[in-house]
């Protein structure tokens, strides 16, 4: 574990070294999912014999033999787990995110490949949390997606269908609690099927705690909640600040959303959007820890993750 440690203050070039090793990467791998020692995923057995030629563990009770992949983002992928833990590390800690092409070039593998390699990183980057924000939060929505009349016929079909509104753009509601005490400021963003007001409230009740104060723009009047939280808006029309009132910080995080989205990513299907709106919050809100902290918090999240590929085109039910 202290060899995998070691890589919270390395940067990506000796990260790449210290991928190199095949054996490497399967013990850092085993050092995170299972700090205690590996465990037989059948029968939770801890007598296991180490196959060297394999990189594989044998469960001297009931003899299954398996490998450090099982039941993570890696099962079942032929790729080898070098250029798995290099893309995750890219992908952790490119601020604009980074493009399936850039990774298939970069690592030899298609395009295709790459693009599932990343959709399953960012299943892993998705942390949910029964915390609820407290104190100062900043409440605001905004709005993904083209112009219907610039797309092509087939894809402005399947816009259509997933869309949240009239002109074809998706919703995105973005929840952000201030920095305070010695903290830095955190956001969760959410995909919404709509603005009405029992979404709305909905979502911030499920993140909000009562007795919080809520800063938002002039279109969160619709939504408000006088009974539960203090309500302050800023119109926009007006000015941007009033005192302490605003919406400035989300609105730094949404331009680094839509800066990824729009400048490496071009374009992202409705359908898949929440796994990119997961991924620009991870990085967000980790952004004060060194490169190799927040690959190994991804790292740490992979187990129990699996996303097949017919799940992530909507063949059959996640």
């Amino acid at each position: 574990m202290d060899t995998v440690k070691s890589l919270e203050h390395k940067g990506l070039l000796e990260a790449i070294r210290f991928f190199s090793d095949p054996r490497t990467c399967v013990e850092a791998v085993a050092a995170v999912r299972w700090p205690n020692g590996p465990v037989c995923p059948k029968c939770d057995g801890k007598r296991l014999s180490f196959l060297k030629t394999r990189l594989m563990w044998k469960c001297l009770d009931c003899t299954k033999q398996f490998s450090v992949k099982v039941g993570t983002i890696f099962e079942d992928s032929p790729v080898g787990l070098d250029k798995w833990l290099t893309a995750m590390w890219m992908l952790a800690n490119c601020k604009n995110g980074i493009s399936s092409y850039e990774i298939g070039r970069g690592l030899g593998v298609t395009q295709k490949t790459a693009w599932f390699m990343l959709q399953r990183i960012r299943y892993a980057m998705h942390h949910g949390t029964i915390n609820k924000m407290t104190g100062n939060v900043e409440v605001d929505e905004t709005f993904i997606g083209g112009k219907a009349r610039n797309m092509h016929r087939d894809k402005k079909v399947k816009m259509q269908m997933y869309s949240r509104r009239g002109d074809n753009k998706t919703v995105v509601l973005g929840i952000l609690e201030r920095a305070s005490d010695g903290k830095t400021s955190r956001v969760r963003a959410t995909v919404v099927p709509s603005r009405i007001k029992p979404i709305m409230q909905g979502t911030i009740r499920e993140t909000v705690e009562p007795g919080a104060t809520i800063h938002s723009d002039e279109h969160g009047g619709h939504w408000k909640m006088d009974s539960e939280y203090t309500h302050e808006m800023v119109n926009h029309l007006e000015s941007y600040v009033q005192g302490n009132v605003h919406t400035n910080t989300l609105e730094n995080f949404w331009s680094l959303l839509k800066r990824g989205l729009g400048g490496t990513y071009v374009s992202v299907e409705p359908f898949h959007l929440f796994r990119y709106v997961d991924e620009q919050a991870f990085r967000y809100n980790e952004r004060r820890a060194t490169d190799g902290a927040r690959f190994l918090m991804v790292l740490a999240a992979i187990a129990g993750r699996r996303l097949t590929w017919n799940v992530l085109t909507a063949k059959e039910a996640g």
